[in-house]
């Protein structure tokens, strides 16, 4: 897999060997991207990758020019991958990794993120707990189905790839 566009476009990003990890397609990241690019959010912002895997999205991200990004996921062997694609890609000093349980994580963190990139696997369904919790002003879900409505978060885009959706939300009062 490799980087779709930005400083390290076209450079390969390395993905941990079995099925743990589901990385996110290149027509599945680029789609992402144009989607916030369209809204004005991307660039200079602070990102935050949820259920990382290789850290394909937080990645992305990097290479179009977030400021920082926050990679979570709970696996090691995920971790230690992330950690050497950021520094086979040079981004190791704008990126944090935290091998962490993501809910117990969210819920306990109190920084504010301008972007959150969240990939859990398709049978985890805690995407209120999720949206109850994250204090940004985007979010993009991607899941095997449509992401329900939250009180906090109005929907502002969604379409469908094969077997993924990705929904974008914006915090109510954040998306003018």
């Amino acid at each position: 897999m490799r980087v779709v566009a930005g400083e390290a476009r076209g450079r390969l990003i390395e993905a941990p060997e079995g099925n743990r990890t589901r990385p996110t397609s290149d027509r599945v990241r680029e789609s992402i991207f144009n989607m916030l690019f369209s809204l004005n959010a991307t660039g200079e912002v602070k990102v935050l990758d949820l259920y990382a895997g290789c850290g394909a999205l937080g990645i992305e991200a990097l290479s179009r020019g977030a400021e920082r990004c926050t990679f979570v996921e709970q696996d090691r062997r995920a971790v230690e991958c992330i950690r050497s694609n950021l520094d086979a890609l040079g981004f190791g000093d704008r990126a944090t990794v935290i091998q962490a349980d993501v809910l117990p994580w969210v819920e306990k963190n109190s920084e504010s993120f301008d972007v959150v990139l969240a990939d859990p696997p398709y049978a985890d369904d805690s995407w209120t707990e999720i949206l109850d919790d994250l204090d940004a002003r985007w979010l993009v879900a991607e899941a095997a189905s449509s992401v329900e409505q939250h009180p906090r978060w109005d929907v502002v885009r969604e379409k469908t790839y094969g077997t993924t959706v990705v929904t974008v939300f914006a915090r109510q009062g954040s998306a003018s």
